[in-house]
């Protein structure tokens, strides 16, 4: 047995075993990723570094899952060049694996701020001045946190029109009829559940109440038009045939 000193404390290490055994015998936490007993370890993540020189010496981060214990070496696991370290090391590894709940996990297990979880939205807006701008409901904005600006429902109430889910780019926003009941989410949340009205003509339920009034409500000095919009689609165009053919 051989005398090491990790963060301060001196400990007892087996001659040819490693840094992060040793200090995983002694209740030290390290993150790590790659290591698994019943293999070399690579240092493949990188998360495992620590930091190892004298105090009144040169320090640098080696990989502990490599580094070999040896008579008096001193060893830190928390210091600014660790921490340093583990930042580039869990920016590297969720750059290719961004949705991983493990990495964040450990990542927060050990204080390293990471970018958010990608959620399929770019940004672009389109969706907010579409309800804010051209309908008037206000239903979505933009919110910021700590860490980000996303798409959040906003202080007014969703019609159902579906105009921020025709204009999403990247389908982040969604429309999804089932039954009677038309669902509007942003993402996995949900802005609005609203039941569907029956065409007047073939009974198809095809919009919402709240969007069947704002429409009245945007064309009432238009009889026709206020009219033809309580009927589906396929209905207001057959209507619009047939008046064309009489004219």
């Amino acid at each position: 047995m051989i005398n090491i000193t990790i963060n301060g404390q001196t400990l007892a290490a087996k001659e040819g075993d490693t840094v992060f055994k040793t200090a995983r015998e002694h209740g030290i936490p390290i993150p790590y990723l790659c290591f698994h007993p019943a293999l070399k370890p690579s240092g493949t993540c990188r998360l495992c570094g620590v930091e190892t020189g004298p105090d009144s010496g040169k320090k640098v981060v080696m990989l502990s899952c490599i580094l070999k214990v040896k008579p008096g070496l001193e060893i830190r696991t928390e210091s600014d060049r660790v921490t340093a370290h583990r930042q580039k090391a869990f920016d590297r590894l969720l750059s290719m694996a961004p949705n991983s709940v493990r990495i964040r996990e450990l990542a927060e297990k050990f204080n390293v701020p990471v970018p958010p979880k990608p959620d399929g939205c770019i940004r672009c807006r389109l969706c907010v001045r579409v309800c804010n701008d051209i309908i008037g409901a206000r239903a979505i904005a933009m919110v910021k946190t700590r860490t980000v600006t996303h798409v959040a429902p906003g202080d007014g109430d969703c019609i159902g029109c579906g105009s921020c889910a025709n204009l999403c780019p990247t389908r982040f926003i969604t429309v999804q009829d089932r039954g009677n009941v038309r669902t509007v989410s942003i993402g996995d949340q949900v802005l609005s559940r609203l039941p569907l009205e029956r065409c007047s003509a073939c009974g198809t339920r095809y919009a919402t109440a709240q969007f069947i009034t704002h429409v009245d409500g945007s064309t009432c000095d238009h009889g026709q038009t206020r009219q033809a919009h309580h009927l589906c689609p396929s209905c207001t165009k057959l209507m619009a045939g047939r008046r064309r053919t009489k004219k």
